[in-house]
């Protein structure tokens, strides 16, 4: 994107860029959902990572469940934390949950 910038004293006009700043999505601001890809067709459906499933936080506090097949279009890292908040002591704690996911992904990024 360029912009047109006149000087009125001089009556010289120059070409400046405009700064153009695009945020990508990376899950906890460390990786980016681009690199990720599906080879299993028949899973592409059932596993969503790009697109608006692309969150920065796998808390979005959605209602998956209200239709069938609907949990297929959750963030998979969020379905992932969700599905570690099990068995009792553990009910209701999301943001715990997100703290292990986060703390497990960068121990399988240093492998």
């Amino acid at each position: 994107v360029l912009s047109k910038n006149t000087n009125m004293d001089q009556g010289v006009s120059e070409i400046v860029p405009n700064e153009v700043y695009a945020n990508h999505v990376k899950l906890f601001g460390k990786w980016n959902c681009d690199e990720i890809s599906v080879d299993d067709i028949s899973l592409v459906d059932y596993i969503p990572i790009k697109g608006k499933a692309a969150k920065y936080l796998p808390h979005t506090a959605g209602r998956y469940q209200v239709k069938r097949f609907r949990k297929a279009l959750c963030p998979i890292v969020e379905r992932l934390a969700c599905s570690l908040m099990m068995h009792g002591r553990n009910n209701g704690k999301k943001l715990m949950t997100v703290r292990i996911v986060k703390h497990t992904f960068e121990i399988i990024h240093l492998l």
